[in-house]
């Protein structure tokens, strides 16, 4: 389709046998800590990104360099699965609307058959606090809980290795719903952890017990529990500048539209 979301990523970009990490929003931003943890601890070069006209019409600018809202960083840290020397993040600190969901769920699936990616991580957060969408059982008493979802066996071995335990019910809403669901329709080894946030504020112990688990695939991430929530504390200060501006910026824009619908209404 002539509007479908277009991957833009560089031509050297190697990404065969490579694990991919997906960050899209979440409660109290988890996924976009973890996402800009990874990027930074892990040298990981900004490659490209996804355009489409639905998205928000902004530059995100980080050390005076301009970068699209959904983004592609890559790099080659060692991975402990068979098979996996390469490592692409992918991060949107946007909201993606509903109805974009699926078809940039189909883009992006199109540009890992292409690319041959091994596998796939879905960083997401739930709170009982705030709604996120999701519906999660939660048979953990502690406010710390850690749930993961595997579209194959292989995925849900894996997490068993990450000593993550299964999500025995629920459902989990927008671009990790969508992209399980097809990763299971499709037998793509992708699987989704889930971490409990306190909801209204970000959160960046959530985030670090993300990255924990993550340590058991990525080694090179290692760090000591408090040294790595100090660093997710950091990142997550950023991430809050980041989102102010992004959504002045769009608030922006809809007072535009609003001025242009006035304007029409009066002179129609």
């Amino acid at each position: 389709m002539d509007d479908a979301p277009r991957v833009k990523v560089s031509a050297s970009l190697d990404t065969k046998d490579a694990l991919v990490v997906a960050c899209f929003p979440s409660v109290s931003h988890v996924s976009s800590i973890v996402a800009h943890y990874l990027i930074e601890r892990l040298e990981l070069e900004f490659v490209g990104g996804v355009l489409h006209p639905r998205f928000p019409p902004v530059a995100l600018v980080q050390e005076g360099k301009p970068m699209p809202p959904v983004r592609v960083y890559a790099g080659k840290p060692v991975c402990n699965m068979d098979t996996c020397d390469n490592v692409v993040v992918l991060v949107s600190e946007a909201p993606v609307p509903a109805r974009m969901c699926l078809p940039l769920s189909e883009a992006l699936l199109e540009f890992s058959r292409k690319g041959e990616f091994r596998a796939g991580i879905l960083i997401d957060s739930f709170s009982h606090q705030q709604q996120s969408g999701h519906e999660v059982v939660d048979d953990d008493d502690t406010d710390e809980t850690l749930l993961g979802i595997g579209a194959t066996e292989w995925a849900r071995e894996q997490l068993a290795k990450m000593d993550v335990p299964l999500l025995s019910a629920g459902m989990i809403a927008g671009m990790s719903g969508v992209l399980l669901g097809e990763g299971r329709r499709r037998k793509l080894d992708m699987m989704c952890i889930l971490a409990e946030s306190t909801g209204n504020v970000p959160d960046a112990r959530a985030a670090a017990r993300v990255i924990e688990k993550l340590d058991t695939l990525l080694p090179a991430i290692h760090l000591d529990p408090e040294p790595l929530v100090q660093e997710a504390e950091r990142i997550e200060v950023q991430i809050k500048a980041m989102i102010a501006h992004q959504l002045g910026a769009e608030q922006a824009m809809v007072d535009d539209e609003e001025t242009t619908i006035g304007h029409s209404m009066i002179y129609g």
